[in-house]
């Protein structure tokens, strides 16, 4: 067992060099969707976007998604801290009892928004500002805090601003949300370590968004029921890992290189090293270079076209000039040329 198989199998798990590419098999995209699930809209994109599986597909999965999140098959909701997702809605019970924030004390605020939810069967957020005489910017507030607690659910099923809100309880009514516990935990991470294959507790916990303890509460169920073990890696660091995967031996890292927005799977898990990395940036993209993060994609983000100011790599001058052009054309698989430049390429002027 050594870092190149368990990046190898990493990446072949996550679909990045096998992708999906039959866009009719539903079943084998939401396979792959529950692994990698809460899933998030492309990082800076429109609010209402569907989730997407960047790079892991052949095809515009986009298309695929918004067709099962419009018959309620992907749901949205806060997950990982409060972060906007979307889950299977076979899933939407373990997920929202995992994640669910609940308010502690009750505002009358609160009480009216859902009371005027309950009642009407659903209501927008601008009927709710119509009716309610509360500032816009309240009743916004007072609405992603009761979806952080699970108490309300919005129906996203297109691209549309002004979507539905309705009670989670009324609209879901087989879910039963049940009080954090390890075991729930432990059966999300089993499903994180399949496609991860090896992961810290920092990556865990990055990823996650839970509290330390109760990781690492799960964490014990499962070394203590045989089903994970804990073990160092050259060059990965000590982790955990499926008990069922000790007897993988073979992988070949092949070169490649994958643009990554802020909400990838990957990148969330990795969020505190690279933030490290590029302190003091404003980073774009990440740059996931023969499965390691080595570069990153720098620039101010902006609603119309806007430039690319530079391209950092975190490899040695050689490596740099012999991959340049590959490292180019990956970004321009989502930075067009007709609409951005790229102004520097390691801190030199790109001619």
């Amino acid at each position: 067992m050594n870092k190149e198989i368990i990046i190898s199998e990493r990446l072949k798990r996550q679909k990045l060099t096998e992708p999906l590419n039959d866009s009719r098999d539903t079943e084998a995209y939401k396979q792959l969707f529950r692994l990698l699930q809460p899933v998030a809209p492309i990082f800076n994109s429109r609010p209402g976007n569907p989730p997407q599986l960047v790079h892991r597909t052949t095809f515009d999965d986009s298309l695929l998604a918004e067709n099962l999140r419009e018959k309620h098959k992907l749901v949205k909701g806060r997950f990982q801290g409060g972060r906007i997702g979307y889950v299977l809605e076979d899933d939407l019970g373990l997920y929202a009892s995992i994640f669910q924030k609940p308010i502690q004390k009750v505002s009358p605020l609160h009480e009216e928004v859902l009371s005027m939810i309950q009642h009407s069967g659903g209501m927008s957020k601008d009927q709710l500002k119509e009716h309610l005489p509360f500032k816009a910017r309240e009743i916004t507030a007072v609405l992603k805090r009761m979806q952080e607690a699970f108490l309300v659910y919005e129906s996203q099923i297109d691209t549309d601003w002004n979507t539905g809100w309705f009670d989670f309880k009324t609209e879901w009514p087989g879910i039963e949300l049940h009080q954090n516990t390890s075991s729930s935990v432990s059966e999300m991470l089993i499903r994180f370590l399949d496609v991860f294959v090896f992961a810290t507790l920092s990556q865990i916990r990055n990823w996650s968004q839970l509290k330390l303890k109760m990781i690492q509460s799960a964490l014990d169920l499962l070394i203590e029921s045989g089903e994970i073990i804990k073990m160092e890696i050259n060059g990965l660091g000590t982790g955990f890992m499926r008990k069922e995967d000790l007897n993988l031996s073979v992988g070949k890292i092949r070169p490649s290189i994958f643009m990554l927005d802020k909400s990838d799977f990957l990148v969330r898990a990795n969020m505190s090293e690279l933030k490290q990395i590029f302190k003091g940036r404003e980073v774009l993209q990440y740059l996931l270079i023969d499965g390691d993060f080595k570069g990153a994609v720098l620039g101010h983000w902006r609603i119309g076209p806007y430039d690319i100011d530079d391209v950092e790599l975190c490899l040695t001058q050689k490596e740099s000039e012999e991959r340049k052009e590959e490292v180019i054309a990956a970004i321009r698989k989502g930075y067009s040329k007709d609409t951005t430049a790229i102004l520097q390429f390691n801190g030199e002027p790109l001619s």
